[in-house]
């Protein structure tokens, strides 16, 4: 009588599967591969999962949770100058992180899918989309709490940390070093600096 199938550790099959979807993209991560390197039949991955986009979703979430979710932990800084920063640096720590894929997952693993995989871009800028409102969200606060400047437009500054940030990413899976990214990260922070309200609390 054969036995059952082995049960298998989902968290750790997720977290394979976020490192091969960071690695190689939405699309370069094929079903393949991912039940070569799980150790995991496809047909159970599916009972597990539902779908790859689902299993992707899921990936994308563990991420956010942990490694990915720096700026969520860095936002929540008092002083808009130690959330700025310590976004844009945990950004260039986090994505160019030894022993991890370079980049970030959320811009990384679609920059461009196939039309029956346009959903999957859809989602994701949506994530993205999301960030950069968070960010600007944050800077409002700051600006009603007296650190930056009344006249300041928030919304452009958001949307330029947003794509810096971003930028980061590409720029690390590009390979560029650590310390260039964080002597860039210092250029742009010189821009908050210029925002901040005169004879306001100094910015950090």
């Amino acid at each position: 009588m054969a036995g059952r199938p082995r049960e298998f550790d989902t968290q750790q099959a997720l977290t394979q599967a976020m490192l091969l979807f960071w690695e190689h993209g939405y699309e370069g991560t094929s079903m393949s591969a991912l039940v070569s390197t799980l150790g995991i039949a496809s047909a159970r991955l599916y009972a597990a999962f539902g779908s790859k986009q689902q299993l992707f979703e899921a990936a994308v979430a563990l991420y956010e949770a942990g490694e990915g979710g720096f700026a969520d932990r860095a936002l929540g800084q008092a002083d808009i100058g130690a959330a700025m920063g310590q976004m844009l640096t945990a950004a260039v720590n986090t994505y160019t992180h030894e022993g991890r894929p370079r980049g970030c997952l959320v811009v990384s693993a679609a920059p461009g899918v196939s039309p029956e995989n346009i959903g999957v871009l859809t989602w994701l800028a949506g994530h993205r989309r999301e960030r950069t409102r968070q960010v600007v969200e944050r800077l409002q606060a700051a600006k009603d709490q007296g650190q930056l400047r009344p006249d300041v437009n928030v919304q452009a500054l958001g949307d330029f940390y947003a794509t810096f940030l971003h930028g980061i990413s590409v720029q690390a899976r590009d390979g560029v070093p650590r310390a260039q990214l964080l002597q860039a990260v210092d250029h742009a922070l010189t821009v908050l600096s210029a925002a901040a309200q005169p004879g306001g609390e100094r910015l950090q």
